[in-house]
């Protein structure tokens, strides 16, 4: 009895660490790449939103990464929507952001 306890402990160890590295593997494969060098949208929606619906806007300047800049929106609900940044009501809404900003400083 006293041998099998060892390996019992050894097992565990074994199967906790496997979990742990899964684990790891898992939330890696989930979390986006930081310094990603391509364009994050593919499909950009021009019909308005209106605002309420909005949790959190990202504005991406064009660079090395992508050759336009970038309006990513987030609804409450979670989903990611790129906005077109050339339409109107973007244009708008992008100015409003930028005004509050520059407020605060």
């Amino acid at each position: 009895m006293s041998q099998s306890r060892p390996i019992l402990a050894r097992s565990a160890l074994r199967c906790a660490f496997l979990l742990l590295l899964l684990g790891i593997t898992c939330q890696i494969q989930a979390a986006p790449m930081t310094g990603e060098l391509r364009c994050r949208c593919i499909q950009k929606v021009s019909e308005v939103i209106a605002p309420k619906h909005f949790a959190n806007i990202e504005l991406t300047p064009e660079g090395p990464h992508c050759p336009v800049s970038e309006v990513i929106a987030t609804l409450k609900s979670g989903k990611e929507v790129c906005l077109d940044p050339t339409s109107r009501w973007v244009k708008m809404i992008i100015s409003k952001i930028l005004k509050q900003v520059n407020t605060k400083l």
